[in-house]
């Protein structure tokens, strides 16, 4: 059975696959370069590497495959302005956490985010295959620059009107975030309410009003969900929950302990850790900070003003107090190695199109 579609066949993919781009380490550059390798489209997440470290993680990725991958980035957005107030409600509700971990409250002064400029001129010396993006828009000439060094653009969308922002600034295919998805929302402005408009309706509306291609994200974890997304019109799925547990996976033993565990909660938005509404597995931090939303400080401040809770968290292995992030599929997780795990999609992916195509010449 046939999986090539119109941008697999432009990138040169054994099928419609992508990794998604998971900062805080989890998407390493062994496990990019293993799911490249397969067939799939690897993809780094360097929004929180410097450009030394972004860099050097691209040249990492090419040492080990020939094959493409994409660099993924946050576009910009400006740094808030924190009020006394704010900070000193901010401090107070996470002090018993930082009591119980031993730390003390840092010195938070911006920049509270790596300057994208210096991260993008990296990507286009580096020229990766694919340059994504997520929560807004670069600037146009940013675009027009990976267009004249031969990189595709993948923009994320939450909505069909970001989607339509996505088109007009002339990126090459558009990522459907459905509100199953893990880790952080894609959406434009954390500020504005979030829809959360799920998957299915999210790709069929985006496929029937958008010229370029749709990318499926979000709870997708096997090949009938891969086909499924096919079946809508997309021309690719980009999964991130499913490769957390896969050999090459960066994150801690205590995030990989919670995912596996059978008896793990339930996944819900929270803006707890970053200040932007993502999906993960309920815990302690979790639930106690969303009970007073004035101390949540707005993104991109309050990322790091956890960054040191969650740090020593994973150090002592205290899973109540990290970012659980992890899709709505995340029982249906496997742990094996990357390269075998996108060969055991794409084998699913056949067998379920097969089953599709019977069953609609038996009708």
């Amino acid at each position: 059975m046939n999986m090539a579609t119109g941008l697999t066949r432009r990138l040169g993919l054994k099928g419609p696959l992508i990794q998604a781009p998971m900062g805080g380490g989890a998407t390493t550059p062994q496990m990019v370069a293993a799911v490249s390798n397969a067939g799939a489209l690897g993809s780094l997440a360097g929004a929180y590497l410097g450009p030394a470290e972004l860099r050097k993680s691209i040249r990492e990725v090419r040492n080990l495959t020939d094959r493409p991958f994409a660099v993924n980035l946050f576009a910009p957005s400006s740094d808030p302005v924190l009020s006394f107030a704010q900070m000193e409600a901010a401090v107070a509700a996470t002090r018993p956490y930082r009591d119980d971990l031993r730390i003390a409250a840092p010195a938070l002064t911006p920049p509270f985010s790596q300057e994208f400029a210096a991260q993008v001129s990296v990507v286009l010396s580096e020229r990766p295959a694919v340059f994504s993006f997520t929560f807004g828009l670069p600037d146009r000439h940013v675009l027009e620059q990976c267009r004249n060094n031969s990189i595709l653009t993948f923009g994320t969308a939450t909505t069909l009107d970001e989607a339509l922002a996505l088109q007009e600034a002339g990126v090459d295919a558009v990522v459907a975030q459905g509100a199953e998805a893990g880790a952080q929302r894609g959406s434009f402005s954390p500020q504005e309410p979030d829809s959360f408009i799920g998957l299915i309706p999210l790709v069929t509306v985006l496929v029937h009003e958008l010229r370029v291609p749709v990318i499926a994200a979000g709870g997708i974890m096997n090949g009938n969900g891969i086909a499924g997304a096919l079946a809508l019109g997309a021309q690719a799925a980009q999964l991130g929950t499913a490769f957390l547990c896969c050999d090459e996976s960066g994150i801690t033993s205590a995030y990989r302990k919670a995912l596996l565990d059978p008896n793990r909660p339930r996944t819900r938005p929270t803006r707890a850790f970053t200040g932007r509404w993502a999906r993960g597995l309920e815990n302690t931090f979790m639930m106690e900070m969303e009970s007073q939303p004035s101390a949540i400080l707005p993104f991109p401040a309050q990322n790091a003003f956890t960054q040191d809770i969650r740090k020593k968290a994973a150090q002592e292995g205290r899973a109540e107090y990290l970012s659980l992030w992890a899709g709505q599929g995340v029982p249906l997780i496997r742990s094996m190695a990357a390269g075998d795990l996108v060969t055991t999609l794409f084998h699913e992916t056949v067998e379920t199109l097969k089953k599709l195509g019977a069953a609609v010449a038996q009708t």
